[in-house]
């Protein structure tokens, strides 16, 4: 994690209802458009509690596969690689999924159990159900109404989230 806390201004009560966030274990949801600092947020955010930030771009092609893991071939063998949302339940971070809406439906579902009571996280490729470390948190951002195809969050996945809208 940073040493260096980067530069944030806060314009509202967000520190606080973060750290609240966190503290609960509730998964947080940033809204707002492009550029009105959600992931300088999240970084100073990380950095004030003395976490590791994971963050992940989404796109169109992003997967359940590209988050939790896959199988490679090295050499002669088959090993397991763990994705970055794997990592970062079992060693405590914060992964932040930016622009969430991107991805494919599946990273929504992979995701479910891990933003409600339960905080685990099941990987189907290895047939096992791991528990979230105590420290890890769930933070996604995505832009209402900004994207091209207007890619909404349902209802049922924005309910499990704290929510905060940003703006310029």
């Amino acid at each position: 994690y940073m040493t260096v806390l980067p530069f944030y201004y806060p314009i509202g009560k967000e520190i606080e209802v973060f750290k609240h966030a966190y503290d609960k274990k509730l998964p947080f949801l940033l809204k707002g458009p492009t550029g009105t600092g959600k992931s300088r947020f999240i970084e100073y955010m990380a950095a004030e509690l003395s976490k590791n930030l994971i963050t992940v771009a989404c796109h169109e092609e992003t997967s359940s596969t590209d988050l939790i893991g896959r199988y490679i071939i090295r050499v002669a063998e088959t090993v397991w690689i763990d994705g970055p949302l794997t990592t970062a339940v079992k060693e405590g971070a914060i992964i932040y999924l930016d622009e969430i809406a991107e991805a494919r439906p599946d990273v929504i579902v992979a995701i479910h159990s891990l933003t409600d009571h339960r905080r685990e996280l099941y990987i189907d490729k290895l047939g096992v159900t791991i528990s979230a470390h105590e420290d890890f948190m769930l933070v996604a951002s995505f832009n209402p109404g900004y994207q091209r195809g207007f890619k909404e969050l349902k209802p049922s996945t924005r309910q499990r989230f704290v929510a905060m809208s940003f703006k310029y």
